[in-house]
Formats: structure tokens, sequence, C-alpha cells
């Protein structure tokens, strides 16, 4: 089978365990203007790894004509499943991939497509090849889409969970401090939220001073694992909408 008919046999699938119902509500929590199947998140990704389990080895080039395939028409599910195929194939991806990334990115104009793509694909590829993602990352936090700005922060996600330098991912947040965007806020707070299980000090003292800034949701998620003294100060010194001491 070439991608475009493997693409189409997956959707099959796909719309084999959805509900209408389901597709009319995930539509409109999503608020997208994609077609909706109406299968599930586990769903998906359960099909998507008894794709994997059951076919032959997906090179780099069948994987990403595959993605392509699944792509290319603007439904829902065929979506996440391209996602969850460049997920589960962490290795097969590179610095030469980004581009290729960012359209997808740019064409996804959700959190549901947009987070997995952020955080785990590029987030992947940035632990490999930091030196060459970086510059990316950079440029990708002054875009005009959000959701670009997003992918920047959250790209961050898996580098931190393994003790990366926190100095990139701080000096993007504190450009997008100020922002009104919910979606940046969130996600601003999350990395600090993973990057202060391993290094609390840090994050504790970055936020100390911005505290009169940042948004309550970013406050929030930023302090959950820090020490409770620490948590205290922040959350006061923020309520007060002054610098902590």
């Amino acid at each position: 089978m070439n991608s475009e008919q493997l693409a189409d046999l997956l959707t099959e699938e796909l719309r084999a365990v959805a509900t209408p119902g389901r597709a009319v509500q995930e539509k409109r929590y999503l608020k997208s203007d994609l077609e909706f199947l109406g299968a599930s998140f586990w769903e998906t990704q359960r099909l998507v790894k008894a794709f994997v389990k059951g076919a032959a080895p997906l090179t780099h080039d069948s994987l990403v004509a595959l993605v392509e395939a699944l792509w290319a028409q603007p439904v829902h599910e065929r979506r996440a499943a391209a996602v969850e195929l460049l997920e589960l194939h962490p290795r097969q991806l590179g610095p030469a991939d980004v581009p290729l990334l960012e359209r997808l990115l740019r064409e996804s104009r959700t959190w549901a497509l947009v987070d997995g793509l952020a955080a785990n694909v590029v987030g992947g590829i940035l632990v490999a090849s930091p030196a060459e993602v970086a510059p990316v990352l950079d440029r990708w936090s002054s875009d005009p889409d959000f959701w670009i700005r997003r992918s920047s922060l959250l790209a961050e996600l898996r580098s931190h969970k393994e003790g990366a330098d926190l100095a990139p991912f701080l000096r993007r947040a504190e450009a997008m401090l100020d922002e009104k965007e919910f979606f940046i806020r969130k996600a601003i707070g999350w990395v600090l939220r993973e990057a202060g299980k391993r290094r609390p000090v840090e994050v504790a003292a970055w936020l100390a001073p911005r505290t009169h800034r940042a948004s309550g949701v970013t406050m929030r998620e930023a302090v959950r694992w820090l020490p409770e003294k620490d948590r205290e100060r922040l959350m006061t010194a923020y309520r007060e909408k002054r610098p902590a001491a």
C-alpha cells in the first residue's frame, strides 16, 4: 500500500470507533474548523499504536509520507494520528524535519495538536540537537502566531525534565511574561513547574522579582513543586502585586 492508502485505512479504523455525538462535542469544545469523526483521543492513540506494531517498520521517508497523507485532509483525528505517529518515532526525526513541523504547527490552531507536536516531537529533537533547534525557538518566540510562540516554550518541556540549561527558556519567557493570551501564560507556568521539580532554587529566584508581572495561571503552575515556604512567599507577593522579598 502507498501512504495515501494507509492513511485511508487508518481513517476507516478511526471511523469505526467514532460516534456522531462525540464529533459534535469535540468540535464545539476545541472551537475548530476541522471535520471531526468522533473518535476519542485514547482510541486514536490505541489504533495508531496497534497500526505501528502490526506494520513494517517505517523509515524516515515513509513516516513523513504517511504523516503528510494523513494531514492532507482537514480531519481532526487524521491529524491527531499523524502527531501520534511522529511521537512514536523520535529517532527518525532530526533538525532537517523542523521546517515540516513548523508548517504542521502553523496549520494546527488548537492545543490538542500543537502541544504534542511542540513538547514531544520538536522537544525530542531539541534534546538531541540543541544547537540546531534553539535558534529556531528564538525565532518562534516573537512570531505573530501565538501558537508558534507557545510552541517555542513547550518545546523546552522535555529538555528540562532532563536537566537542560534554563537560560534560553527564561529569556523567551521574559519576553512573553506580560502577554494576555491564556495559552502563553499557561505554557510559561507549565515549563517552570517541570523545571521546579529539579531546580526549585533557580525557578524561585527567577519568579521573585516578577511576581507583580506574572499572571495567576503562570504563578499557580510555576510554584506547584516549589518548597512550601517559597510557594507561600511568591504567591503572597503575587496577590499583593509586588516583587517577592
